[in-house]
């Protein structure tokens, strides 16, 4: 199934069904559509007792009424014991991982092997090994690990980081990547289900890597999965997401997350 969303905005379903039930979910966009426009969520206003707020991404796609956005960053910190003992609850303070930009303003520091995606002010994008953007850089969120650079597939070990995207790469788990082409004008977002069987069991690192290497892109990069996984977007009658997330184990309960990757587009003519 594949349909445009909005203007440079197309939306693409996929069912595997082996090694394992896995659903895909690849959304394509079109850098140089006119009305496409990233947002990154946000620091908190200085001086503050947090870099971020923790919202649902439904809620930051309404608050900026945003047409799509997913959940970006690993963040700390984090727990989830029960359906109504789990941190952050929306709301609460949140610390983004890695590298964090929102229209210019650097909220989070780098950190060590924390590489990132970043969108600079002519809405280019890249992924770099480097942990940080460029001077001059609109939006960047960091995630954990490159999976393909320089068209090649990269097999590397990840950083230590937060949340419950910590389980071993060879498991089953649900997963957010994004992927860009050489010349930085088209962006890949990849989120997969998991945690849900018969519907979708979730894909290792590997399969992801196979995945984005199969779509014929430049870069890639792993962004924080498991429960945080959640790719929304905007409709007349309001927010529809368009995946299954799962929190506290519970499907399609979304969870508050320290930040997210949104786009301003414009209606499909």
């Amino acid at each position: 199934m594949e349909q445009v969303l909005f203007r440079g905005i197309v939306y693409k379903r996929h069912a595997l069904s082996t090694p394992r039930p896995a659903m895909l979910h690849i959304v394509t966009i079109d850098l140089k559509t006119s009305g496409i426009k990233p947002l990154v969520t946000p620091g908190a206003p200085k001086p503050s007792d947090r870099e971020t707020s923790a919202r649902k991404t439904s809620d930051f796609l309404k608050e900026f009424k945003l047409q799509l956005a997913i959940n970006a960053s690993y963040f700390h910190h984090f727990h989830e014991k029960s359906p109504w003992d789990y941190y952050p609850h929306s709301g609460d303070p949140s610390y983004p991982i890695g590298e964090a930009i929102s229209n210019g303003n650097r909220y989070s520091a780098p950190e060590a092997n924390r590489p990132v995606l970043c969108f600079s002010a002519q809405n280019r994008v890249q992924i770099l090994k480097t942990e940080k953007c460029p001077e001059g850089t609109a939006h960047g969120v960091a995630g954990d690990q490159i999976l393909v650079d320089g068209g090649q597939a990269i097999a590397q070990v990840p950083a230590q980081g937060a949340n419950d995207n910590n389980s071993a790469d060879d498991k089953p788990y649900p997963r957010v990547a994004a992927a860009v082409n050489r010349e930085g004008t088209k962006l890949w977002l990849i989120a997969v289900d998991g945690k849900q069987p018969l519907y979708s069991e979730g894909i290792t690192i590997a399969e992801l890597r196979k995945i984005v290497t199969d779509l014929g892109v430049y870069a890639a990069l792993n962004l924080d999965g498991g429960g945080s996984t959640t790719l929304v977007m905007s409709t007349n009658q309001g927010s529809r997401v368009l995946n299954a997330p799962i929190h506290t184990r519970i499907p399609m309960r979304e969870r508050p997350v320290g930040n997210h990757l949104g786009f301003y587009a414009s209606p499909q003519e």
